[in-house]
């Protein structure tokens, strides 16, 4: 017994031997890692990516000297501080000597490496020069030269699109696939089951047969043996093809998405979309095709919605560092996907612009090109017609033309000299209303605080004069007297409040307009370099597409102008103001109940909010006379 167990331990012994770490092993590891921390440290503080050009190794070999000197001043100051902290005297001094070397090693670092950039800039310019010609672009993340291809663009955004939806609300096929996403499809209340299938919002009924059939094999429970809940997704599965393929259902699905058990208040919060808001108080909708949803509508309707997530019982208290960590980390991912809306809303104006100018491009003759620039007079006519569709007119069709001119100007003019005028002007413009968004913000800030101050000095008078109304009447006076007085003051703080509001609303909306022209230029600019940079098209087709992109905003710019769209005042028009925002009010929250309204039907019940203010005026003022 005692040999066998011996012979038992030695063989266990003999399995399992014990190994150590080798000491060279553990040292290199250590150097690699510290070399790393070192490179990044380095990289952190120069500019040392590859630079496009000659002027960009002289701006990053500027950047790198700069932040050299900055960094030296910084460790003179820092070190000896931090020594005379940590070893008095002694450490003053040896801190102080470090700071020195510092203050000459560092900006010393920056020169040479500026140097080094600048040269790295010069040996690329010749390669900038010859991608240029051939239509290439530059990619600032991946920093080398490319063909840029729209519809590949396309492909990727609505790839990402996809990846985030499926990410954030498990859309996903009924099989496990991620679900498809299209750039142009129709917005929906919900669009589980179109995940489901694995179709876009836009899929005919053809679309969604196949679709089912196709999902429905993969997850048949005959196919899935060993998944337990293969039975619940191909039943979950038949009744989204169910819903989906008849028309009445589909239609009331996508309208009300799937019957839920929230309350109706609930329901409401939840449907009111800001976009519809700033869509009918700017008149945005028969621009949307050239620009897209509106910044500051998108931004709005994103703060609304982390408003509402913030509603929850988020507890950060009680959180572990993982679930802190988790939830920050996707608030952080926000950026990123409001990054991809707006990718993907330039890509789809460069889209609508590419379809816009077809028939021109198709054109055979005069007559052709004529017709084109005629229909494009037309929609801007209908588009002036509207409220601040005049100074629209006249901010995309600025945008527009610049940026054919820039693009024309570089490919046509010698030296490109076309094209750097058309660039001045384009910065020209662009800094008088970076001038513009930063006087309008002074403004808009100091009505606002103005105001605040005037209701709370008015607040704090009716509240003295309810106090003195209940001290008078002794606790004698009955009930409904005191609801009565009461309510009168209420009402009195009501109306007090709306007409701060409404003195407010001329410097908001001018900085809201300011907004919106660096938006929609910002917007126009990258729309315009896709459509004009698309390799997909040879480059005589190109300098056609901003000949008509020009056409475009010399029609609109001039309508715009005509209308007096360059000279628009709020403060002239605030009847059209205060009805336009009573009426988009109404409209949001009449299509968060449900209720279908037209563009016509907004622009209709403005008509008569505008009529039955002035009617109002009108005979408040005949009651003062009189």
């Amino acid at each position: 017994m005692t040999n066998t167990n011996a012979t038992t331990e030695s063989e266990e012994t003999s399995v399992q031997p014990t190994t150590m770490p080798n000491p060279t092993d553990t040292k290199e590891q250590e150097m690699e890692a510290e070399l790393q921390e070192a490179s990044d440290i380095f990289n952190s503080l120069f500019s040392t990516r590859r630079p496009k050009d000659g002027w960009a190794g002289i701006s990053s070999g500027l950047k790198s000297v700069g932040k050299g000197t900055v960094a030296g001043v910084a460790s003179l100051i820092a070190q000896p501080i931090a020594g005379a902290h940590e070893n008095g005297v002694k450490g003053f001094f040896g801190g102080l000597a470090t700071g020195v070397a510092s203050a000459v090693a560092l900006p010393l670092t920056g020169v040479c490496v500026g140097a080094y950039q600048v040269g790295r800039g010069v040996v690329n310019s010749v390669e900038a020069m010859n991608a240029s010609r051939a239509g290439m672009q530059w990619d600032q993340d991946k920093r080398e030269w490319i063909f840029y291809y729209l519809n590949k663009d396309k492909e990727e955004v609505e790839k990402m699109e996809a990846e985030i939806t499926s990410k954030k609300s498990g859309g996903t096929t009924a099989s496990g696939g991620v679900a498809k996403a299209d750039l142009n499809e129709k917005k929906v209340k919900d669009r589980e089951f179109y995940d489901m299938l694995g179709v876009s919002t836009n899929a005919s009924a053809g679309d969604i047969k196949k679709a089912y059939y196709k999902e429905a094999r993969k997850c048949h429970p005959d196919k899935c043996p060993g998944d337990p809940e293969a039975a619940a997704k191909f039943q979950a599965l038949g009744h989204a093809y169910q819903v989906l393929s008849n028309e009445q259902t589909r239609a009331a699905y996508d309208k009300n998405g799937k019957p839920d058990t929230n309350s109706a208040d609930a329901n409401l919060a939840n449907e009111i979309d800001p976009l519809v808001f700033f869509a009918v108080m700017f008149g945005s909708h028969l621009v949307e095709p050239y620009v897209g949803e509106l910044w500051i509508a998108t931004t709005a309707d994103t703060m609304m919605k982390d408003a509402m997530e913030h509603q929850q019982n988020i507890d950060f208290e009680n959180m572990s560092e993982d679930e802190a960590a988790e939830m920050l980390a996707g608030k952080a991912s926000n950026s990123a996907e409001m990054m991809l809306k707006q990718r993907k809303r330039e890509v789809k104006c460069a889209l609508n612009l590419r379809e816009k100018i077809t028939p021109f491009l198709e054109a055979k003759d005069d007559e052709d090109r004529n017709a084109f620039k005629e229909s494009i007079r037309v929609e801007a006519e209908k588009i002036a017609d509207t409220s601040f569709g005049a100074t629209f007119l006249v901010t995309i069709g600025f945008a527009l033309q610049v940026e054919a001119e820039e693009f024309l100007g570089f490919q046509n003019s010698a030296f490109g000299v076309g094209g750097h005028a058309a660039r001045i002007k384009k910065q020209r413009k662009s800094m008088a209303n970076n001038f513009k968004i930063f006087g309008a913000g002074i403004n808009a800030a100091t009505t606002g605080r103005k105001a605040m101050k005037e209701m709370e000095t008015v607040q704090k008078a009716i509240e003295e004069k309810k106090r003195e109304a209940i001290k008078s009447t002794g606790g004698a006076t009955e009930k409904s007297s005191n609801d009565t007085e009461s309510n009168n003051f209420d009402e009195e703080q009501a109306k007090m409040a709306q007409e701060k509001l409404e003195e407010t609303i001329p410097a908001l909306l001018e900085l809201a307009w300011a907004i919106n022209i660096r938006d929609i230029s910002r917007t126009l600019r990258n729309a315009c370099k896709k459509l004009f940079t698309d390799a997909e098209v040879p480059i005589t087709t190109r300098v056609q597409r901003a000949d008509a992109v020009r056409i475009i905003g010399s029609e609109f710019y001039a309508v715009g102008k005509m209308r007096g769209g360059e000279q628009y005042d709020i403060k002239k028009d605030m009847d059209d103001v205060k009805a336009r925002a009573e009426v988009a009010v109404m409209t949001t929250m009449a299509k968060a109940q449900g209720q279908e309204v037209s563009t016509d039907d907004t622009e209709e019940m403005i008509k008569q909010a505008k009529t039955m203010r002035a009617e109002v005026e009108q005979m408040s003022k005949e009651g003062k006379t009189s």
